[in-house]
């Protein structure tokens, strides 16, 4: 009797202990599968949060942004066939997904993401097939939208106090730097290039580095820069009549296949040499990492501590 008892008694813990172990993974399911409605860029999307199976394809500014904020996705966007260097920190878990304009979507389906972030670049069809897949919202490439595009990141993965965080020390930063420069640049000439395919190639004010510089800085926007449609080539010869008294340069080998020296052959050219920035050494190559896209709090922070330095020399 005493041990139908104990049989009875144990039976009865091991089931309370059970039942509850049920209720703890159901709670938890029920939280994994909790939808939100988030805004972003005007839009509201229906989302998990958090969202703890993040895919970044075609966005190089959130790969930044994940970097910044510590986010390690669960798949991510490929240069080369491998991740850049500069994403080592959060990349050592992360699937390649593919290149910046070619997601795998075989991948993506297998990785069974909570929400997909694209970008705003990629074409309709593109954008519909993700949407299959999983919620998908297409980020911006306008560095102007560097604030919204770090928010988004920060909310979906529950760090929105870090990236307030980090968008204050940003602007404090930026006003020691005013301090620093002055009206030293008063009716200077400054820009920012990169070497795409052994191109010289410049960028509209809003996108790249610019909005740093000429925004963010107060610095004079050339006629070029204004005129210029997003990214486009510029001749070697109509950059020398544009002749800056500072430039720039982001050069990677991995944008330039096949055409490995074309920095090189561009510093030996004289129509190079004879611009007022290289007479004067005002030429900076690489201040960040060569494939850092330049509009995002990532890009932005590092480029203006060593940027102005150099400026206020």
């Amino acid at each position: 009797m005493v041990r139908r008892k104990w049989l009875y008694g144990g039976f009865m813990i091991l089931l309370v202990a059970l039942l509850a172990i049920s209720g703890v993974r159901s709670s938890s399911t029920e939280a994994a599968s909790k939808t939100a409605k988030i805004k972003y860029l005007e839009k509201t999307y229906k989302v998990p949060l958090p969202a703890k199976r993040i895919v970044i394809t075609g966005s190089m500014e959130t790969m930044e942004d994940a970097l910044v904020l510590g986010v390690k996705p669960t798949g991510g966007i490929t240069v080369g066939g491998k991740f850049p260097s500069m994403f080592k920190k959060i990349t050592g878990s992360t699937v390649p997904i593919g290149e910046k304009a070619q997601p795998n979507m075989e991948t993506i389906v297998k990785l069974k993401p909570d929400v997909i972030l694209a970008s705003k670049k990629f074409p309709p069809d593109v954008i519909n097939k993700l949407q299959k897949i999983a919620p998908t919202i297409p980020v911006s490439h306008i560095s102007t939208d560097w604030e919204a595009n770090l928010r988004l990141l920060a909310t979906l993965t529950g760090k929105k106090q870090q990236a307030e965080s980090i968008i204050k020390s940003y602007k404090n930063q930026l006003v020691m730097a005013k301090k620093k420069l002055g009206a030293k640049l008063k009716g200077k000439k400054v820009v920012a290039i990169r070497i795409r395919n052994g191109n010289i190639m410049i960028y509209n004010q809003d996108i790249f580095f610019n909005p740093t510089l000429y925004r963010d800085l107060g610095l004079t926007v050339p006629n070029e820069i204004k005129k210029a449609k997003s990214q486009e080539v510029m001749s070697l010869e109509k950059f020398s009549a544009m002749n800056p008294d500072y430039i720039f340069i982001q050069f990677s080998a991995d944008e330039n296949k096949n055409k490995e020296d074309a920095l090189k052959q561009l510093q030996k050219n004289p129509i190079w040499k004879s611009m007022k920035a290289v007479k004067n050494k005002d030429v900076f190559i690489n201040v960040v990492d060569p494939l850092a896209q330049g509009g995002t709090a990532w890009s932005k922070i590092h480029f203006l501590k060593e940027a102005v330095p150099k400026l206020s020399k």
